[in-house]
Order: C-alpha cells, then structure tokens, then sequence
C-alpha cells in the first residue's frame, strides 16, 4: 500500500465521520456527547491517521531506499555479468583463433604432405611405367633363346667368380671330346673338373605355365618332362668324360621358380638328374655348392702347405721357451730387488728411530733434573 492509498482511505474516514457529526447534531443535547466522542475518535483518527501516513511515508522511503540498493546491485550484477560475458567472449575468441591457427597448420602440413605424396606417385607411376617397358624387353629378351642363354651364363658367370678364389675355375672351356663347357671348377684330383652347363629349356616352361585348361596343362607337363630329361642326358654325355673330368656335372638353372617347380612336380626328372649324375641347381643352391667348394679348395691348399705349417709352428716353439726363460730371469731379478727393498725399508726404520730418541734427549737444566736417566739414554742411543 502506497502513501496515496492511505491519505485516500484517511479522508474517507473523516468524511464518514463529518457526515455521521451532523447527523447528530440534529438530535439534540444526546447528540452532543456523542458529538464529543466522535470528535474525540476523530482526532484519534486524524492522529492515527497522521502516525500512518508517517509510517507509509518511511515504508516509501525504505521501499525507494530498497528499490535503489536492488538497483544498484542489478546494474553491479549487469556490470559483472557484462564483464564475464566479455571476458568469456575474449577467451573463446582466443580458443576459436587458436584452433583456427593449429587448424590451419595442420591443414598446411597435410596439404605439404600430400603433395609430397603426390610427388611419390608421380615418381612411383613414372617408375612403373619405365618398369612397364623394362619388362616388355625382358620379355623380348626371353623370347631370344640366345640372349635368355647370355643371361643364365652372365648371372653363373658372377656367382662363380664372388664365391670361388682366381685360378680354381674357367669359362668356355672346350674339353677333349671337342665340347665347350659353360664352366669348369678346378677341383684336386679326384674328383678333378667338374663342368656347369647353363641353359635350360625356357619355352617348355613357359607352355607350362600359361596353360589354360587341363588338357594342355597335360601336354605342356609332358613336353618340359621330356625337354629336360633329354638336356640332363646331353649334359651327362658332353660334360662328363672319364679320365678328364669328374664322374658329375651341374645343370644350372637361372630361375628359382623352375627349380621350385622341378622339385615340386617332376621328382622323377630330379631323380634321374641324380642317377645320371646331373645335379639341378639354383641361383640359391649354387651357391651352396660354391661355398662347399671353396671349403675343400682351401683343405687342400692347406694340405698343400701343412709342412710350411709345421715348420712355422716348431720356429713358435722356440720363441715361447725362449719368453720362458727371460720370463724366469726376470722373475729372478724382482726376487732379489725385493729382497734389498726390504732391507732399505728396515734401515730407514731404524734411522727414524734414532732421530725420535734423540729429539727426545733433555738440554741444560733439564738435564739436572732428570739426572742419571741422561746417561741412559745416551746408552741407548750408542747401542
């Protein structure tokens, strides 16, 4: 209720209170009294009424004093509020450019390697590509049954030579009976040479390995069964010649899936290569053999040179009983260095000793007092 409500409501009172006056006042003397104590109430009235309107006027001053602290407050809590929006703004700002900036780098950086990529696969295609014609002339290549022999002795040629010493082998070298061996290994004797053929039948292998039904699968395993088994007797029959060579050859196969091959579907043809003495090798297995071989060569040469060997060794003999006996000398000389150490050691003692005794002998007055321990201790010392 505000200030103006309670003076509306007090003039209706005394209103009330005027009208129900004259009322009375008609009635007479009664009505006097009555007058009084209306008068009376009315003034008690008008005095509350008054105290109210002090009352409602300190309610208003205390409503504008609360009104004006609430607004107050509000506009500090709108300052704060502003504030922390601003500042939470600001900070969310600086994440969002943040994130931003890494976003941006990260976008560079797989942008950068991406192309770098790009660039691989450039380089990649264009090596494919160059790969692509390499392969069309490796295929030419085989397809040349001179040149396909040209590499089988090339990569022979190259194994040989990395894995076996000069002088224990040689290429092209025709033997008695008027063939030419791919290679020889010089081996003492027995076994003595032992011939490599290089070649081997390409195009039945190819037929093999194209086949598209099993009618000519059939007929290509039988024309490569047959090509070589009729190479392991040309090898067996040109490359192997009592007196002159060893009682084997090897058949050199340039490619190991012909020998995977060779073992895995024609071990009949494996076991006649081993009955003729034929053994099939590999890039691989070659180079097993060549291993072996070099093993054997450098027994024999160390057999060659084993009374070198012994001679060197009865010379390292006497070298060490020699360093045994300047061992023994020297030995000798510690013993008697340490030997005088310890007598010097028991001299300088007793030196020291002395110098204590006479450090202690008293001077002068001193020697009054200590009298006949003086010449004690010159006894002492004398001894």
């Amino acid at each position: 209720m505000d200030a103006l409500t309670a003076l509306i409501i007090g003039g209706s009172i005394l209103i009330a209170a005027g009208g129900l006056a004259m009322m009375l006042r008609g009635r007479g003397d009664t009505g006097a009294a009555h007058m009084t104590q209306l008068t009376d109430t009315a003034a008690r009235l008008a005095e509350a009424q008054s105290m109210l309107t002090g009352r409602l006027a300190q309610m208003a001053e205390s409503q504008a004093a609360a009104q004006n602290h609430m607004a107050e407050q509000l506009r500090a809590q709108e300052t704060n509020v502003r504030k922390l929006l601003d500042e939470r703004l600001a900070d969310v700002t600086r994440k969002v450019g943040e994130n931003l900036e890494k976003s941006t780098t990260k976008n560079s950086e797989a942008l950068g390697a991406l192309s770098e990529r790009l660039a691989v696969i450039d380089a990649a295609q264009k090596n494919i590509t160059e790969l692509s014609a390499e392969v069309v002339g490796l295929q030419d290549i085989l397809s040349n049954k001179q040149a396909r022999g040209a590499i089988g002795q090339t990569q022979m040629e190259d194994l040989v030579r990395n894995m076996l010493p000069r002088g224990s082998y040689d290429f092209q070298v025709t033997l008695t009976n008027g063939k030419r061996a791919d290679c020889v290994i010089r081996l003492p004797n027995p076994p003595g040479l032992i011939a490599v053929d290089s070649k081997y039948p390409h195009e039945a292998f190819v037929q093999l390995t194209t086949a598209t039904d099993e009618r000519a699968r059939t007929a290509a395993e039988a024309a490569f069964r047959a090509d070589v088994l009729k190479h392991i007797k040309d090898i067996a029959e040109k490359y192997i010649v009592p007196g002159e060579t060893a009682d084997s050859a090897i058949m050199f196969v340039p490619a190991e899936s012909v020998f995977a091959e060779l073992h895995d579907r024609f071990p009949q043809v494996v076991e006649e290569g081993f009955r003729r003495r034929v053994y099939i090798v590999s890039p691989t297995t070659l180079m097993a053999t060549l291993n072996t071989v070099r093993t054997i060569l450098k027994d024999a040469r160390m057999r060659e040179q084993a009374h070198i060997i012994q001679k060197e060794i009865g010379e390292l003999t006497k070298d060490v009983e020699r360093l045994d006996k300047r061992v023994g000398a020297l030995g000798t000389h510690f013993d008697q260095t340490q030997k005088d150490v310890k007598e010097i050691l028991i001299s300088t003692g007793k030196i020291v000793d002395r110098g204590h005794k006479i450090e202690n002998i008293p001077l002068e007055g001193e020697a009054a007092q200590v009298g006949g321990d003086n010449v004690t201790q010159l006894r002492v010392i004398a001894d």
